[in-house]
């Protein structure tokens, strides 16, 4: 694979990071910069809805969400609907998968890199055969959606719950899987593991489940993808 460009923006709006994604897999696709990217983010309350969401799994009503600081953003990921938050680490591969893309290749890897994340830290973290993302038992700890633009460059990633109020999930059926709940790395260790904590870790595990090189990104993303997003 092609040397990564990791940029570790901190919180940025949603919206933001959607035009962030657009711009960087127009840049991908076109093979400049010749590197692919991830950035690590967090975001404000947001809940996204993927192509098969279904809108009765967003259990609050309109009221109270605009009461707590809630967005809402239909998406072209797949997947149905999730939640994104403080205390949650959002990763954006923006991947070149070549003209013979492995999508579900890309996915079991991410997987593995956060499985990986876990052992770090003393969990045992696993697969779902049946359902994307990672699981501790029956409870999903780090959700997956990802789209090729363009038929061969991802966009969209995981959202990996470090020390997420899991409260919030409430407002929706997670990934619409009523009979599962969620989790956190916190809430499985037993102790505080902060998004701070696990950056550095996403970084050696997403190297070596992807066999390449995370190179910093330019401080000033700004200047990469010329006016328009807030960062």
């Amino acid at each position: 694979m092609r040397p990564i460009r990791v940029q570790k923006l901190g919180r940025v709006e949603y919206a933001d990071g959607l035009e962030l994604m657009r711009r960087a897999a127009e840049q991908v696709r076109q093979r400049d910069p010749d590197a692919d990217w991830l950035f690590l983010v967090e975001h404000p309350p947001v809940l996204t809805l993927g192509r098969g969401a279904g809108r009765g799994n967003v259990l609050a009503s309109p009221g109270w969400l605009e009461s707590r600081g809630f967005e809402i953003h239909e998406t072209d990921r797949g997947g149905d609907v999730t939640y994104h938050g403080p205390g949650q680490l959002v990763g954006y591969p923006i991947v070149d998968l070549g003209r013979r893309p492995d999508l579900a290749g890309f996915l079991s890897r991410m997987e593995e890199m956060i499985i990986a994340v876990g052992a770090d830290l003393g969990l045992d973290l696993s697969h779902d055969p049946l359902q994307a993302g990672v699981w501790s038992g029956s409870s999903k700890v780090c959700a997956m959606g990802v789209r090729l633009t363009r038929w061969r460059v991802t966009s969209h990633g995981f959202g990996l719950n470090c020390d997420t109020d899991l409260t919030w999930f409430d407002a929706i059926v997670p990934c619409g899987l009523a009979d599962r709940s969620v989790t956190s790395l916190s809430e499985v260790a037993g102790r505080t593991v902060t998004v701070a904590d696990v950056r550095p870790l996403v970084h050696r595990s997403y190297e070596e489940a992807f066999a390449t090189t995370l190179e910093p990104a330019p401080s000033d993303i700004s200047e990469l993808f010329a006016a328009g997003a807030r960062l």
